[in-house]
């Protein structure tokens, strides 16, 4: 009996390990809550029969054992140095541009790729794993000793107590963080009774992790992702994205959305992207944590008394709030996207009053949980717009309906349609009067065709009269039909005329950028236009042929050319040709030389006579590079006024700055 007892337990115990890894490393779970729960009953009862079966690393053992007296001090065998940090993209790519000095010093001059990782608010742990068995999991503490919390450790879930790898080193330290998820707060506050609710999850985490009971730690839902090695000898990884993939490999929770980027810049476009995508998560991130990816370079750079050399936080200010929903609406995009929009009662933030913020899409006001006369915890991150971090539910009062996204669109009663990724709800009407205007805005818009005059409340009357349904109506438009609109002269009317008329011939860059096709800016377009100078050109490359351009790649180009060749694209190409615009790049500005040929450019500050964008297109233009950062190849900084870090590092790398006046000059010599 005993035999096939144990043979059942050893099935149980794999197949629950199995269901842990799914859904705490692979995030893809395979059976329901509930029958997970069955499967480790089931395993409590043969162990309560033959407790001499029960072992120190069965899945029945995160309940948490008896009390520690205290917790004892553990020195790390590699210390957990704390990491600089700064706030700005300038300085990020400073210290880039100092590693790589570092290492050419040194005598490694090849190339160096970037770690891009989500910098998690939580505790930072060390777990010693020896021969592939949880022995030890410690606090940071003060970098070189920490406390043992080994027995509040080992009951968190997402913590292996075996690691799954046949091929393993002796002994091991893994670091990484504990944290906890926003949802999870809102439960573990709705069942305080009474107590004080938890202000935030950073908070609950230090706390729990600290506890002398585990029994108590193991009553808060704490997890934990793995970022990094601390003492790894015999472990043969070459890289940070070496290790990440033996982590999941052996069963680790690790970090999501870690990129590995061959340049600094791209790095710092990405995490700019991805600040605004933060809501989806359902954990905390204070910022980013940039690494030098391969290890042979992270030794060669080494570390200082407090901090490595290969590694920054790139971190971004963060505010909240605490307001009540009164309501939600929708809006549509140009795009017809359907984005509900939450009413807050008004509340400070970041020093500014706020009374809106981004709901996002149907699916995250389901999984938070969001009803009106909620009260909401509200967070502005960087420069984005705030969104809704989490609902307090324990200050939920009676028994709110949950909100229903509209079946049709709100403007134009058109059958509303959920996109193919399974997120965003659009209204399918391209002539939707709502998409009609936020398209006639964006074309308006100094970025794009600059067309002075051309406001958001006029645009309004334009839609709504008929007089506008598409971009080619706007250059059928005479004085005497703008003349009765509100706000509207005879002289207003004829100056917008007038302004119309000129962005004809602003060009196909402006063109491209002004129709909003889907992953497509100033850069893509002015990209795209100097290998596919003509409309035509540009309409008979294939899929391949416009994903060869560099910086363009498969998705942007997938989008450009399904645009390109769709009904509404043909048509509106059309149109436009049919109304005088200019369908290609001017020959003048066909630069196959210029003034600016082999140099390098970086703007900064606000300059009397040029948009960020027009400066770079006359670089451009001037057969010269625009970049985004300073560096020791930078040829001149072309700096306004509040020119901030670039104009110092400038001046620290020695890089000629110049102003506006002299930047004219250099673009006329030719």
């Amino acid at each position: 009996m005993t035999a096939s007892a144990a043979a059942t337990i050893a099935t149980l115990r794999a197949r629950i390990r199995h269901h842990d890894r799914k859904y705490y490393v692979e995030a893809s779970p395979e059976i329901t809550d509930r029958e997970y729960d069955r499967l480790l009953d089931e395993l409590r009862e043969l162990e309560a029969k033959h407790p001499h079966l029960v072992t120190a690393d069965s899945p029945t053992q995160r309940v948490g054992d008896e009390p520690v007296a205290a917790l004892r001090p553990v020195r790390h065998r590699v210390p957990m140095l704390s990491i600089d940090n700064t706030y700005s993209a300038d300085d990020l790519v400073a210290w880039g541009r100092r590693v790589e000095k570092l290492l050419a010093d040194a005598g490694d001059a090849s190339p160096v790729e970037w770690v891009l990782e989500l910098k998690i608010d939580g505790v930072a742990m060390s777990l010693r794993y020896d021969d592939g068995r949880l022995t030890l999991a410690a606090t940071r503490g003060n970098g070189v000793t920490g406390d043992d919390v080994t027995h509040n450790v080992r009951t968190i879930h997402g913590v292996p107590l075996v690691l799954d790898r046949a091929e393993l080193p002796g002994s091991i330290e893994v670091r990484g963080e504990v944290y906890m998820t926003n949802s999870d707060l809102v439960t573990l506050n709705e069942a305080q009774a009474g107590l004080p609710p938890f202000a935030n999850t950073r908070n609950v985490v230090a706390g729990s992790i600290r506890l002398l009971d585990p029994r108590e730690s193991a009553a808060r839902p704490l997890r934990f992702f793995c970022h990094g090695v601390g003492d790894a000898a015999g472990l043969d990884v070459a890289s940070q994205a070496d290790l990440r993939a033996w982590a999941v490999q052996a069963g680790l929770p690790a970090a999501p959305g870690t990129q590995v980027f061959s340049s600094l810049d791209a790095l710092v476009e990405r995490g700019t992207e991805l600040i605004g995508e933060l809501h989806a998560l359902d954990f905390e991130v204070d910022g980013f944590v940039v690494k030098v990816n391969r290890f042979a370079q992270q030794r060669l750079l080494g570390t200082t008394a407090k901090s490595p050399r290969w590694a920054i936080a790139w971190k971004f200010e963060k505010f909240e709030a605490t307001t009540t929903l009164a309501g939600i609406r929708v809006q549509v995009g140009r795009g017809g996207t359907i984005t509900p929009v939450a009413d807050l009662e008004p509340v400070e933030l970041a020093g500014t009053i706020v009374r809106r913020a981004s709901l996002h899409n149907a699916d995250e006001i389901a999984r938070k949980d969001i009803r009106i006369g909620d009260v909401l915890v509200v967070e502005k991150a960087g420069k984005v717009i705030p969104h809704v971090v989490r609902v307090e539910k324990h200050l939920r009062k009676g028994h709110p309906r949950a909100w229903a996204f509209p079946t049709e669109c709100p403007e134009c009663g058109t059958a509303v349609v959920k996109d193919e990724e399974g997120v965003y709800i659009r209204c399918p009407n391209v002539d939707c009067p709502a998409r009609c205007r936020e398209r006639l805005r964006f074309f308006a818009s100094r970025g794009a065709m600059d067309i002075e005059g051309l406001g958001d409340k006029l645009v309004e009357q334009l839609v709504s009269t008929g007089l506008v349904k598409n971009y080619a109506d706007l250059y059928t438009l005479a004085a005497d039909q703008l003349e009765p609109l509100e706000r509207m002269g005879r002289k207003s009317a004829t100056a917008l005329v007038e302004q119309i008329a000129a962005s004809r011939s602003r060009g196909l860059v402006r063109v491209l950028n002004a129709l909003g096709i889907r992953h497509v800016g100033p850069r893509v377009a002015s990209l795209l236009c100097e290998r596919f100078p003509t409309i035509e050109k540009l309409q008979a490359a294939s899929v391949d042929d416009l994903a060869n351009v560099p910086e363009i790649g498969e998705i942007i180009a997938a989008s450009v050319h399904e645009w390109l060749a769709s009904d509404d694209g043909r048509q509106t190409i059309q149109a436009l040709r049919a109304a005088g615009l200019t369908l290609d790049v001017p020959e003048a500005d066909r630069v196959a030389g210029g003034p600016l040929t082999g140099k390098t450019l970086v703007v900064t500050g606000t300059l009397p006579g040029f948009s960020r964008q027009e400066a770079e297109a006359a670089i451009r233009q001037a057969g010269g590079r625009a970049s985004s950062s300073v560096s020791k190849k930078t040829d001149y900084l072309l700096a306004g006024e509040d020119a901030g870090s670039k104009l110092a590092n400038a001046k620290k790398l020695g890089v000629p700055v110049i102003d506006e006046a002299e930047f004219r000059k250099l673009i006329a010599a030719g």
